[in-house]
């Protein structure tokens, strides 16, 4: 049986509910994000007792269906003011799928400013108090947890700026090695993880516990040949586990798109020296790894860890948005260094987006010079310690910005950009106006169309991609299994019908994107009823008025082309 675990931290209860009807077809963001509307209210502050911090794994989560172990976390976002959601890989997702666990809601706030664990297994939820935890950061606190309570568990935790309840605060959770490396990165959802008094959340491993499949047999079979599809397909199956998702710097940075120094340029003249084959020949030549699958049963395998001359790990997951922010977008080109500072980021619970475009601003503002690793490090550090500089760097890119007086500031309703300048691919402009979601370029990528050179209606693309890829999070797929799904019919067919075997349904193309559509319109609904406007879709005015070197572009679409995406949601 599929549950819904509550925990409520006004009174430290804890209690299993059925799953409501409307719930049973909805996974990860759509889950999520229906239930922020129908739970929270909209003008609620997000560090207070009304909001919510809900984690559901997708409909397929705990299956054998391959990389179907993304776990979704979603609440009022104390960054944006809006609704959000941003899920992370590892084993979470698989377990609490295994388990049943539709969704867990962590409603309400502590009496006392107390910290706690909470103990998931199969037959038992547990909140216990956790005060020897606090001001840890990410791996002091998975290690101590994962010694007590087995190498097999799942750590979601948070690091010093959850527990500051700062904007730019985000939530790791642990991989296949128990790092925490993964993590659920946008919107300040550390922080309201903080507010709730949780530290962290320890997923205990379910044994032979799998959830019902309707049609079994079935079920392996087409998880077969979805497979299959992941494999052949050029880009799911060998150019990530190859390369990783740093395989984008060069081409990005060709197309001068590649944020750097601010987003003053799209080149970086050292770009060659962060990039995706730099970084594999690195990994090689140290005995690190390429290939590495975030969780069991991936078949993408993006991942990697990274090492340094002494083979000694500094950081997993290392991927192509860190690379850029707190690389280029610093005046950065070197990967070792760039490896430290995420991990830094990992370890004390910051977005590395968020942060990286935080300190693009203060270099620009004169705070430190562009390419000083060194104060990079310090203004990090500051951040942890929760000094009066750190308090105003922890808080995002908007505020930063504000506080030094500069006007060229990378966000869109409060969220920081990702790694790609909207003045050269307009499609990602498009999409970071429009997203319920701030400037997230998970909500619907149109990169790979100029990669192709096939680059066609970028607003048709970004509100197609932005509805397709919300379907595709309901599923609890990695999301770079698109690259199959969108081309090859076969993985569409097997997909579809995988999700029907295992409900014992039939699943339509056109209702699994209407999972989509109906979730967009959700998210903006509540937007609006929390006071976002269309005012709210557009970018800053810098993208327009400044000539991006070395190509001299600017973003020239007009907002009332936007409105072409927004109306298909309302």
């Amino acid at each position: 049986m599929e549950k819904i675990i509550r925990i409520n931290m006004d009174n430290l209860e804890t209690k299993i509910e059925e799953v409501a009807k409307e719930y049973q077809l909805l996974g990860a963001r759509c889950l999520t994000s229906m239930i922020v509307f129908n739970e929270i209210p909209p003008l609620c502050n997000a560090l207070e007792r009304n909001n919510k911090l809900i984690f559901a794994p997708g409909i397929l989560g705990g299956t054998i269906a391959p990389s179907s172990n993304r776990l979704s976390a979603g609440a009022k976002s104390p960054l944006t003011g809006g609704i959000k959601e941003c899920s992370a890989g590892g084993p979470g997702g698989q377990k609490l799928g295994k388990m049943g666990v539709k969704a867990l809601i962590i409603e309400g706030k502590p009496k006392q400013k107390k910290l706690y664990i909470l103990i998931i297994s199969h037959d038992s939820v547990k909140l216990i108090e956790s005060e020897n935890l606090r001001g840890l950061g990410t791996y002091d606190t998975t290690k101590k947890l994962i010694k007590e309570y087995g190498n097999k568990t799942t750590v979601i935790s948070i690091g010093p700026a959850g527990e500051m309840k700062m904007g730019s605060a985000n939530i790791a959770a642990t991989d296949a090695e128990g790092k925490p490396t993964r993590q659920f990165g946008r919107g300040g959802l550390g922080a309201v993880m903080g507010s709730k008094g949780i530290k962290a959340i320890v997923v205990q491993d379910p044994g032979n516990i799998h959830p019902h499949i309707q049609k079994d047999v079935e079920f392996k079979n087409l998880v077969r040949t979805f497979t299959k599809a992941l494999i052949k397909n050029p880009v799911s199956g060998s150019v990530f586990s190859n390369y990783g998702t740093a395989v984008l710097v060069s081409a990005i940075n060709e197309f001068g798109a590649f944020p750097t120094r601010n987003f003053s340029s799209g080149k970086f003249e050292m770009a060659e020296n962060i990039s995706g084959e730099k970084m594999t020949e690195i990994i090689k030549s140290r005995g690190g790894k390429v290939g590495h699958p975030c969780a069991p049963g991936c078949v993408i395998k993006c991942s990697n860890i990274y090492v340094d001359k002494n083979g000694e790990e500094i950081t997993g997951g290392f991927e192509y948005e860190s690379i850029c922010l707190l690389g280029s977008n610093l005046g950065i080109g070197n990967l070792d260094e760039i490896a430290q500072l995420n991990r830094l980021c990992d370890d004390y619970g910051l977005d590395t987006i968020e942060i990286g475009a935080v300190l693009g601003i203060v270099m620009e503002a004169g705070l430190i010079e562009f390419g000083d690793y060194k104060g990079v490090v310090r203004l990090i550090k500051e951040i942890k310690e929760g000094s009066i500089i750190g308090r105003v760097l922890g808080q995002g890119a908007t505020i930063t910005g504000k506080v030094f007086g500069i006007t060229r500031i990378p966000a869109v309703k409060g969220q920081a950009m990702a790694a790609y300048d909207p003045r050269a691919i307009i499609g990602m402009g498009a999409t970071y106006a429009t997203s319920p979601m701030g400037a997230d370029h998970t909500a619907g990528a149109s990169v790979m169309t100029y990669i192709k050179g096939e680059p066609g209606n970028q607003v048709n693309l970004a509100g197609e991609y932005q509805i397709k890829s919300t379907a595709l999070e309901n599923t609890g797929l990695c999301r770079f299994v698109s690259y199959a799904l969108f081309t090859d019919r076969n993985a569409m067919d097997s997909m579809l019908k995988m999700i029907g075997a295992k409900y014992g349904i039939n699943i339509s193309e056109k209702a699994f994107l209407n999972w989509g559509l109906e979730t967009l319109k959700i998210e903006r609904k509540f937007n609006k009823l929390a006071g976002f406007n269309e005012a709210h879709d557009t970018l800053p005015e810098f993208f327009k008025e400044e000539k991006l070197p070395p190509y001299n572009k600017v973003y020239n679409l007009p907002d009332k082309e936007l409105k072409k995406i927004t109306e298909q949601w309302e």
